[in-house]
């Protein structure tokens, strides 16, 4: 016989090993509440729900339906030995964190709808003009939603459009040692995970990297990536999505609008180069291979040029606040806002706790709430002022 909503919910209260009065607590119901939901007298809301998944740590769409909590696949490829390890463990209850946050959407019928994207052209074979094609497809559908220059935008800004035009959540946190940032996407949602660094610059290139997996439709099972080398990688996929970021974050028309079209024998000076590192907000390493891709340098200045620090550009172009600006914005921690603001509106509107919330958060419930509904201290009065009966105002 199939199973039930409520033979699910008992399999939870079994396997917590509560009592019914107990359980009832936890989940917040009163006994006579849960006693006739048990019984069939009394739907289960979603808020009832909500709460017995937290507590059993399921999702809700279990209970529902009785299929098992979605959980990241990892792509097998080499750049991910993250699956089996104690890192992959951290890296799935991360994810973890935003799944349960979307399952709570999807219930409470509050899931944003998902745009549609950019695709690779289906006539272009060589994976290479793939990623190129679908890096002007992204900076024309980006032009057209107002984002007429990605070069322009910090990485904070980038990701607030990819989040706002392509639907794609963008995190910022700690991730396992070594591991650059993840890509995942069902039908369901876009997920972006980078990791907090001092190395601005890689930070940025991985957040366009995985954006060419998204749009290239490759991250169907979690896509990590460890430190990227543009250049080396055997992968088809992982060469489409480098080739991919660097037209993204280098278009050739910008490039040429800031260089002009010489040639190699004329080259870009030095300071030229500087100017643009900081203006493209890429490694001098990434930016001199984009050059001389574009015939703009020789072989013999890609090499040299590739010897510069982020750093000492910024410095030598009179930026060296920028760049401390840019470190810090790659250090600090970010999440999506769509499924906080969801999330937050479901609480307000009585539909479910603040417990996914807070989950989504990584705080306590009890602490997110008196930061969300802090308590007032009580006005005082004066024992002089409060026999004269009027309140002596100060400048």
């Amino acid at each position: 016989m199939d199973e039930t909503v409520t033979d699910r919910v008992r399999k939870v209260m079994s396997a917590a090993s509560l009592q019914q009065a107990a359980f009832a607590e936890r989940v917040g119901l009163t006994p006579d509440k849960l006693s006739k939901s048990l019984s069939g007298r009394r739907r289960f809301t979603s808020l009832d729900l909500a709460r017995v998944a937290e507590l059993g740590q399921t999702t809700v769409d279990w209970l529902l339906t009785g299929r098992e909590p979605q959980r990241p696949a990892f792509a097998a490829r080499a750049s991910s030995p993250f699956s089996d390890s104690d890192s992959g463990l951290a890296l799935k209850e991360l994810v973890h964190r935003f799944t349960t946050a979307y399952d709570v959407l999807d219930l409470m019928g509050r899931s944003r709808s998902l745009p549609a994207l950019p695709r690779p052209k289906a006539d272009l074979e060589r994976y290479v003009d793939q990623g190129e094609a679908l890096a002007l497809d992204a900076l024309t559908a980006l032009s057209a939603r107002g984002v007429t220059s990605v070069a322009a935008c910090e990485t904070s800004d980038l990701a607030h459009a990819l989040e706002e035009h392509f639907g794609i959540d963008v995190a910022q946190t700690d991730l396992p040692r070594g591991l650059d940032g993840a890509a995942w996407q069902t039908d369901r949602f876009r997920l972006v995970l980078l990791a907090r660094t001092g190395v601005w610059t890689r930070q940025r290139f991985t957040l366009a990297h995985e954006l060419g997996h998204i749009l290239a439709r490759d991250a169907q099972e979690m896509r990590t990536e460890t430190h990227l080398a543009p250049g080396r990688q055997k992968d088809h996929t992982e060469i489409r999505a480098n080739v991919f970021a660097a037209n993204f974050l280098m278009p050739q028309a910008e490039i040429h609008a800031e260089v002009g079209t010489e040639s190699a024998d004329s080259g870009v000076s030095d300071d030229a180069f500087r100017a643009l590192v900081v203006r493209f907000k890429v490694s001098p390493s990434a930016l001199a291979a984009r050059l001389h891709q574009l015939g703009l340098v020789t072989p013999h200045a890609r090499n040299r040029l590739r010897g510069v620090t982020t750093e000492m550009c910024h410095l030598l172009a009179q930026h060296a606040d920028l760049h401390e600006k840019r470190v810090a914005a790659a250090q600090a921690r970010r999440l999506p806002l769509a499924p906080a603001r969801g999330l937050y509106e479901g609480y307000l509107a009585g539909d479910t706790t603040l417990r996914p919330l807070a989950a989504y958060f990584g705080m306590d419930p009890n602490a997110l709430h008196d930061a969300l509904d802090p308590e007032q201290p009580a006005a005082t009065v004066p024992a002089a002022d409060a026999e004269k009966g009027d309140l002596i105002f100060q400048p």
